[in-house]
């Protein structure tokens, strides 16, 4: 059974256990190892994930496979001032892929979007990562791309999504 439950200081290594399995499956055939280990190292250290929690307001949930942690997101409401609830991350297991734990986790920050008052939800996804696919099911749609130079020469080229609520 897929269940969702908020997360905790207490599950930052989980979190980062769970990006560090992840990414190089999902960004394996589309970023340098270096660029990888590059973001993995500044996105998912204990610190920034902590200051993400505590400074920036950042909402972490888990989903579960009965006891198992099959993933985790993290959201932002009233992102950059605006009526629109922000999803930051969202990461699943390889071996989770397909049970529906991705679905549940955006049916979980869509809930908490309405519950927020907030008129969308919205993301950034790289243009090269199938989870594009994954996110139009779900009913988003693309409204623009933007590149993001992330520091020591790499660009983060992604897709701006909506899901309107």
């Amino acid at each position: 059974m897929i269940t969702i439950s908020n997360a905790t200081s207490k599950d930052l290594k989980l979190i980062k256990d769970i990006a560090y399995a992840t990414w190089p499956d999902v960004y394996g055939k589309i970023l340098s190892k270096e660029q990888l280990d590059f973001m993995l190292s500044a996105f998912y250290a204990e610190e920034t994930l902590s200051d993400n929690m505590i400074n920036k307001m950042h909402h972490f949930i888990l989903v579960y496979d009965d006891v198992t942690c099959l993933g985790f997101a993290s959201y932002e409401h009233n992102y950059l001032g605006k009526k629109e609830t922000r999803l930051h991350k969202i990461y699943l297991l390889p071996e989770a892929q397909g049970k529906g734990a991705g679905r549940a986790l955006i049916d979980v920050v869509a809930s908490y979007a309405t519950e927020n008052d907030s008129n969308c939800i919205s993301l950034n996804v790289n243009r090269f990562n199938n989870a594009s696919t994954f996110y139009q099911k779900m009913g988003f749609t693309i409204v623009g791309e933007e590149d993001i130079e992330i520091g020591h020469g790499y660009l983060m080229e992604d897709y701006k999504m909506e899901k309107k609520i």
